[in-house]
């Protein structure tokens, strides 16, 4: 399996069954844990398949497949990532939901701010790290901040919740709005503040399998992988919630 960060110029060869096979999977950032799993399992349980993952920003992926990137799958943290993408005629058939994700609050260890809820955020002195309005994560930030009045003021806004976690990792920033399970891949190195007020912006993932793929069999067994129980399993252990009917 290859994984990079980037996209990825690995073409899918036609057929599941031709021998070999490579699967080329664009997929949010905040997948990467779980997705370098499930695609492991997946060239175990089809041999001669490779499964190449690239991770990065919802929005980024969608402009790299727009100006011509081949992938076969492509896997977002929001619904409106992926609607573009399918009102740009790149998606064959429908895209299936297989996870939701949850905001929380990542501060550094013994978080030296005091952060203890949402409001925390808009204080003043507060260094926080968001995602751009155009990332899911930044969207789903915006919809709780206007669902609460709170007025937030970024320092930095970063293309993928990646990056906003390694701020706050790298002690460049008192807290950062993450999902919950970015929080826990992250471990030691921050401490999660779940707050209930997330609960106003829940973002389902999509997955499609797309239009120039050339591995279309291949492409559906992953969606189906995602969506089983492994994947389920898989998923829900990274922190993931189930996928919304």
């Amino acid at each position: 399996m290859t994984a990079t960060l980037a996209a990825c110029t690995g073409k899918g060869e036609a057929g599941a069954g031709s021998g070999s096979s490579t699967l080329t999977v664009f997929a949010a950032a905040s997948l990467k844990s779980s997705f370098t799993e499930l695609a492991e399992r997946f060239e175990a349980e089809i041999p001669g398949t490779t499964v190449t993952l690239s991770f990065a920003g919802s929005a980024d992926l969608a402009t790299q497949l727009s100006q011509g990137a081949p992938a076969d799958v492509f896997a977002s943290a929001d619904s409106g990532t992926m609607a573009k993408v399918q009102e740009a005629g790149l998606v064959d058939g429908g895209p299936r939901n297989f996870a939701t994700n949850t905001l929380a609050i990542a501060v550094p260890p013994g978080n030296p701010a005091g952060i203890r809820s949402f409001a925390d955020l808009a204080k003043t002195g507060i260094k926080l790290v968001a995602c751009a309005p155009q990332v899911p994560c930044g969207a789903a930030a915006a919809r709780v901040a206007d669902s609460t009045g709170t007025v937030l003021s970024p320092v930095s806004e970063e293309n993928s919740v990646t990056d906003v976690l390694g701020k706050v990792i790298s002690g460049e920033a008192d807290a950062g709005l993450v999902y919950v399970t970015d929080v826990r891949s992250a471990g030691a190195r921050v401490k999660g503040i779940p707050f209930p007020e997330a609960a106003a912006a829940v973002n389902p993932y999509p997955a499609a399998v797309l239009a120039g793929s050339r591995n279309k069999t291949a492409a559906g067994r992953f969606l189906d992988l995602l969506a089983g129980p492994e994947g389920q399993e898989v998923l829900a252990a990274a922190g993931f919630g189930p996928g919304p009917a």
